[in-house]
């Protein structure tokens, strides 16, 4: 369900002993931080889904990313990634994810938020959902701040930026 780290990924991890030691450690880290790196959506005690929001400039594979190129200088927050359980979709949470992470974002001092959700309304698979559906963000109040870029390579997903502003 979640995105597993690929093994250089976990090789490149800091620290000694095992993969999964220095995986724990790491995110032992993250959770340590002034700011999450993400929240959770529970269902009673279980957990139920996932959503990852931080400054973009906190997030290195996003301000690489070609897929996913700054609009403009804004130091905007963003949502790469939102994902809950295949047993608990199709009842809102996912919104409500987005919508509390929007939330959180404006307390935390963010000016607006992006994501960068696969363009259209067509319905996808699960490996191709995990950066959002255009139409969950227009629910949640983004709107599309630049369409799907023109000269991707043909394997890439079309994918739109978009954008709130942090509610005052």
């Amino acid at each position: 369900m979640y995105p597993r780290l690929t093994d250089a990924q976990t090789r490149a991890l800091p620290g000694t002993g095992s993969a999964s030691q220095r995986r724990r450690d790491a995110m032992a880290k993250l959770a340590q931080r002034r700011r999450a790196p993400g929240l959770l959506a529970f269902e009673g005690d279980e957990p139920v889904g996932w959503i990852a929001i931080a400054p973009r400039s906190e997030l290195a594979r996003i301000e690489a990313s070609r897929a996913a190129p700054r609009v403009d200088d804004a130091d905007v927050w963003v949502i790469p990634c939102v994902t809950v359980r295949k047993t608990a979709r199709g009842r809102g949470i996912a919104l409500a994810l987005v919508q509390t992470a929007v939330a959180y974002a404006t307390e935390q001092g963010a000016p607006a938020i992006e994501a960068y959700p696969r363009a259209g309304a067509a319905r996808t698979g699960d490996d191709n959902a995990y950066f959002g559906t255009e139409p969950l963000f227009r629910r949640a109040g983004f709107r599309v701040v630049r369409e799907p870029l023109q000269n991707r390579p043909r394997n890439w997903i079309a994918r739109v930026a978009m954008r709130i502003d942090a509610p005052r």
